[in-house]
């Protein structure tokens, strides 16, 4: 985003829902969180206005004591003075946390998840002062905007651009998506609960099963390799981190002493190196959030990947089980099917080929007990919230 420069704003009155609400509320409460925080941690380390060494400090703290999004405490950092300055409260905004989908709705991260929220455009101001290309404004009447920084050549637009990146997001849309290891571990994961087992009835069902469970296996063998890779390059990042934070410091202390020693030259010298390491340290951190997400993404893929795989192979043992009891019937067994199970049966394959659902296993004890316990623990936390509201 660095060199974009913007002259005017467009206003998106944010459509909101309920629990859309209360997430934005929830992210502006726990922002201003964030900012105490970092007014406390300032004062008592006497960091001021050194951006690396405030994130050095804080980053981890606020993360561990807020539930916003990587990238805005990343981005609130920077914009703590201009906070404090503002005479309405608002949240900077990047092409990370805020996406415009189509003409009339957008996607919202927030500190209890990612929201797809509608919206109506409420015009264009002039003026562009902040450092990020969009901010989420709280109005004088309680409503929400997201308001853009745009130029006066892109008002043809149907919605404004935020970086480079985007400048064909309307070509990208139409494009065929990119085959992603959790899209493709979606398919997989569709492909044992639908095609297999669908497929399952004919002469070759235990191989079909067999053989998806090995392109899960093979998936799963591809998600460690990834999360390998994701860590390595988390470790790199931290590492060069790290460095930028001793650099600044150090360089901190020789500004203060060529200060004391007369020599200004000295000084802006070392002025200078500090700002340019806090422009890296800028760029590192967002490397670092997006790295952070592809983390959480692989990790998300790897365990339904695990998960599916745990099923598929429960289902196998299931059907294994079913054909050795078919190639060794006996007259009596055969004469005491019990009709009601028969019609059970039918009924529930008839039901699986309705709904595209597959007959599931059997839940065991164990899971059912689980069942409750969280059916328990939900109607608890309802109570307890009505219970707060009187």
């Amino acid at each position: 985003m660095a060199g974009i420069s913007y002259d005017q704003a467009v206003r998106y009155r944010l459509l909101l829902s309920p629990e859309a609400r209360d997430a934005i509320e929830a992210t502006f409460a726990d922002y201003a969180r964030m900012m105490d925080m970092l007014d406390e941690i300032a004062a008592a380390k006497g960091i001021g206005a050194n951006l690396v060494a405030l994130h050095g400090h804080a980053y981890e703290p606020i993360r561990k004591a807020t539930r916003l999004p990587s990238r805005l405490v990343t981005l609130g950092l920077r914009d703590r003075m201009a906070y404090r300055a503002a005479s309405n409260p608002r949240l900077p905004l990047d092409d990370r946390l805020v996406n415009v989908r189509d003409a009339g709705t957008l996607s919202l991260g927030t500190a209890l998840g990612r929201f797809t929220i509608p919206f109506e455009v409420r015009g264009y101001e002039s003026g562009w002062t902040h450092a990020t290309p969009a901010q989420l404004v709280r109005t004088n009447d309680g409503d929400f905007e997201v308001h853009f920084g745009v130029t006066a050549t892109s008002h043809a637009h149907i919605r404004p651009t935020l970086s480079p990146r985007k400048d064909n997001v309307m070509l990208a849309e139409h494009a065929p998506a990119p085959d992603t290891l959790l899209s493709r571990a979606g398919r997989l994961i569709a492909g044992i609960a639908y095609g297999a087992i669908e497929k399952a009835e004919d002469n070759n069902k235990v191989a079909l099963v067999r053989q998806a469970i090995r392109e899960i296996e093979q998936a799963e063998r591809e998600s460690r390799d990834s999360l390998a890779s994701a860590r390595a390059e988390e470790y790199r990042l931290n590492a060069r981190r790290a460095e930028i934070e001793r650099e600044t410091a150090a360089l901190a202390e020789q500004i203060h002493l060529a200060i004391a020693e007369n020599r200004d030259d000295l000084a802006r010298a070392g002025i200078a190196r500090q700002m340019d390491l806090e422009a890296q340290f800028e760029v590192l951190s967002k490397a670092i959030d997006e790295n952070a997400e592809r983390v959480d993404a692989v990790l998300t893929s790897l365990r339904a990947i695990l998960s599916s795989l745990q099923d598929a192979q429960a289902r196998l043992a299931e059907l294994e089980r079913s054909e050795a009891m078919a190639r060794q019937p006996t007259a009596a067994a055969r004469k005491g099917e019990d009709a009601g199970l028969a019609k059970a049966t039918r009924a529930s394959r008839a039901i699986a080929r309705a709904t595209g659902v597959p007959e599931g296993i059997p839940p065991s004890p164990d899971i059912d007990e689980l069942s409750k316990l969280k059916r328990d623990k939900d109607i608890a936390e309802r109570l307890a919230r009505l219970k707060s509201q009187h």
